[in-house]
């Protein structure tokens, strides 16, 4: 079940971009994709709303919930992301270009491939969210970890768990593609260029933020990263194959249970934030 959550993330002045100092790069690469939610998330909520008179009954509702988190998570990363481009003016280039790209792919795609990226790029971002909930403890736990940050990046990750199934079903359901059909050539092309655009921004804006951290070229930076990259590459690339297969549902998938109680532990706190100690070693 999808909830519709009400948020509002503050940082004081002296918060910095870097919130792991213990593991700069992390920080570089999570920023570089906060960077993109204000240009992609809202081609999805568009696309959905688009998409809402083609539903019924509950997958409606699932959808109206869908909408209303990734309202919430581009518009609460917008505040983070001032945080970033004054620390890093180049990166305001890179946003400018993002939202201009996805605004053009909203303009010149159908909604059939309008959905089909949204589906594709939510198994992208559930795929993030499993890889981060193995390696929590290496990319959260340090008692350096600015823990508003964390706060908001579990936050986004876990209801990116949450609704991993909702984007799918709107999709199938309003072109009306069988369950047991094959990926369409429309959603391989839709997920292709996703991927393609997200590895490009995100590829980018850590490359700017490592050169203003000057740690561009410090070979410790490119062998976390490259571990990184290759561990998730695994989780990334299984799962967007699977995504393909005939009968493929997100509910497939097996869910971390880190998320469901960390989620708990949200909603019980309800809204008291930062929360991310709370729970950062409970599962």
């Amino acid at each position: 079940m999808t909830t519709a959550r009400r948020v509002r993330f503050s940082y004081p002045p002296e918060t910095e971009p870097v919130w792991t100092p213990h593991r700069p790069e992390f920080s570089c690469a999570a920023n570089s994709v906060s960077m993109l939610m204000p240009a992609i998330e809202p081609y999805f909520v568009r696309s959905a709303r688009r998409a809402l008179p083609l539903l019924t009954g509950e997958l409606q509702h699932e959808a109206e919930a869908y909408v209303t988190q990734e309202s919430q998570h581009f518009s609460q990363h917008v505040v983070f992301n001032r945080l970033i481009v004054e620390h890093y003016p180049a990166m305001a280039r890179l946003e400018s270009a993002s939202k201009r790209i996805y605004r053009y792919l909203e303009a010149s795609r159908s909604l059939e491939f309008s959905l089909a990226f949204a589906a594709a790029s939510e198994t992208m971002a559930y795929s993030a969210a499993r890889w981060a909930a193995q390696r929590r403890s290496e990319l959260f736990s340090d008692p350096s970890t600015d823990d508003t940050a964390a706060t908001l990046f579990l936050w986004h990750l876990a209801e990116e768990v949450e609704h991993k199934s909702v984007a799918h079903d709107i999709y199938r359901a309003a072109v009306q593609r069988p369950k047991r059909a094959l990926a369409s050539p429309r959603f391989v092309a839709a997920m292709a260029l996703s991927l393609a655009l997200v590895v490009f921004f995100v590829f980018a804006g850590t490359a700017v933020m490592l050169w203003g951290e000057r740690r561009l070229f410090h070979p410790v930076s490119w062998m976390r990263l490259l571990r990184w990259v290759i561990l998730f590459s695994f989780e990334l690339l299984t799962n967007l194959v699977l995504s393909l297969l005939p009968g493929f549902h997100p509910e497939d998938f097996v869910d971390p249970i880190f998320y469901d109680v960390w989620l708990d532990e949200f909603d019980t706190a309800a809204g008291t934030l930062p929360m991310w100690n709370s729970v950062a070693d409970s599962t």
